[in-house]
C-alpha cells in the first residue's frame, strides 16, 4: 500500500490520480475529510481506505507491514495564517511524528516543503543543505516549513530513503477548493469568465513594473511525475527544489490564460493587500541542478502549454484530474 496524506487537497489528489494511472490502486488516503468541496478531488479514484489524520499513527502501528511508501503532503498551506500554534501542530510536530514513524518501521518518505522557506530570496534559491539554517522566511507558514527542514537534516536517525520537496508556485487541476490560496491562473479564469478582464497586484517594488513580478510556475502534473520518480528510484535522500528553473511574469501567465480562452486581453492593476504586502515575493526561480543531478531528465511543461491544458481540459469543463 501507498499512503498519501493531505490526500483530498490539491497536489496530493493529483498524485493519487497519477498513481492510479500507473496502476497503483492500493492507496490509503489520510486527511481531515470534513470539507466536502475537497472530497470531490478523490471522486472516482481507486482507493483502499480513508484514514482520519488524527487516527493515522494508530492505524500505522497496526498496518505498517503492509505499507510500501509514504507521501506526506498534508499541511496547513495558507501563507497568510498567523496562528503559530496551529502551524506548529500541523506543519512541524505532525511531520516530526511522521518522520519518527518512518524511521521506526523503515518506511521511505517524501514530504512537502515549500519555496516560502526562501523568504525574500536574498540568498538565492539553491537547495544546498548548507544554506538551510541561514534562510529567513517572510511568514509563519514558511517558518514552519523551514523549521522542519532544519530539524530533519539534523536528525541522527533517518528513514532509509527520504526527500523533502520545496514546491514553488504549483498550478493545475484540483485546486477549486483553495479560494484565496488558489493559483493566479484559477483566479484569472474566473475573473475573465465573469467580467472579461483580469486585475493583477500592482508592484510596490521600484525594481519591478506592474505585472512584471516573477515566479517559478510549475504544473502539478510535473510535480507528481517527480514524486513518482523519487518513489521508483529511491536514491540520494535530501531536500530538493521543485519548480521549472525558469521564472515567468504574472503578465505572461495572464496573457496565456486569455489566449487559452480565445479572449482579447484586458488587464488592470490594484494595490497588493496590506496583510501580504510586506511579505510578498517579487521573484522566485528554482535552482534545479540538484534534482537533475540524481537523474531526473524529463522536461518541465512550458507555462503556455500548461495553462492551455489546465484551462481547456479542466477549468472550462469543470473537470478533475
Amino acid at each position: 500500500m501507498i499512503v498519501v496524506t493531505g490526500a483530498a487537497g490539491f497536489i496530493a489528489s493529483a498524485l493519487v490520480a497519477r498513481l492510479n494511472a500507473a496502476n497503483f490502486n492500493e492507496i490509503v488516503v489520510v486527511d481531515n475529510f470534513t470539507n466536502e468541496r475537497k472530497l470531490l478531488n478523490l471522486s472516482g479514484k481507486h482507493l483502499t481506505e480513508y484514514v482520519d489524520r488524527e487516527q493515522f499513527f494508530t492505524w500505522l502501528d497496526e498496518h505498517h507491514a503492509e505499507v510500501e511508501f509514504i507521501f506526506h503532503l498534508g499541511a496547513r498551506t495558507d501563507t497568510t495564517e498567523t496562528n503559530r500554534d496551529l502551524l506548529n501542530i500541523l506543519n512541524l510536530e505532525y511531520s516530526k511524528q511522521m518522520w519518527q514513524a518512518c524511521c521506526r518501521y523503515q518506511l521511505p518518505l517524501v514530504y512537502a516543503s515549500s519555496a516560502a522557506t526562501y523568504g525574500s530570496g536574498t540568498l538565492g534559491y539553491s537547495d544546498d543543505d548548507v544554506l538551510l539554517s541561514l534562510l529567513r522566511p517572510l511568514n509563519p507558514y514558511g517558518e514552519s516549513k523551514n523549521d522542519f527542514d532544519n530539524w530533519a537534516v539534523q536528525q541522527p536517525e533517518k528513514p532509509f530513503f527520504w526527500a523533502g520537496l520545496k514546491f514553488f508556485n504549483v498550478y493545475g487541476p484540483n485546486e477549486y477548493h483553495k479560494d484565496r490560496m488558489a493559483s493566479v491562473i484559477l483566479h484569472a479564469f474566473r475573473q475573465i469568465q465573469e467580467t472579461g478582464s483580469m486585475t493583477l497586484f500592482r508592484s510596490h517594488n521600484p525594481d519591478f513594473a506592474d505585472g512584471e513580478q516573477q515566479r517559478d510556475f510549475v504544473y502539478v502534473k510535473d510535480v507528481v511525475d517527480v514524486c513518482m520518480f523519487l518513489m521508483q528510484t529511491r536514491r540520494a535522500s535530501g531536500i530538493y527544489n521543485l519548480g521549472t528553473g525558469e521564472a515567468r511574469t504574472f503578465l505572461d501567465l495572464t496573457l496565456s490564460t486569455f489566449a487559452a480562452l480565445d479572449r482579447t486581453a484586458d488587464i488592470h492593476f490594484r494595490d497588493t493587500p496590506e496583510d501580504i504586502r510586506d511579505t510578498y515575493q517579487y521573484f522566485t526561480q528554482a535552482d534545479m541542478s540538484k534534482l537533475r543531478g540524481i537523474g531526473y531528465e524529463r522536461p518541465f511543461t512550458r507555462l503556455e502549454d500548461g495553462i492551455n491544458d489546465y484551462v481547456r481540459n479542466y477549468l472550462v469543463p469543470g473537470a478533475y484530474y
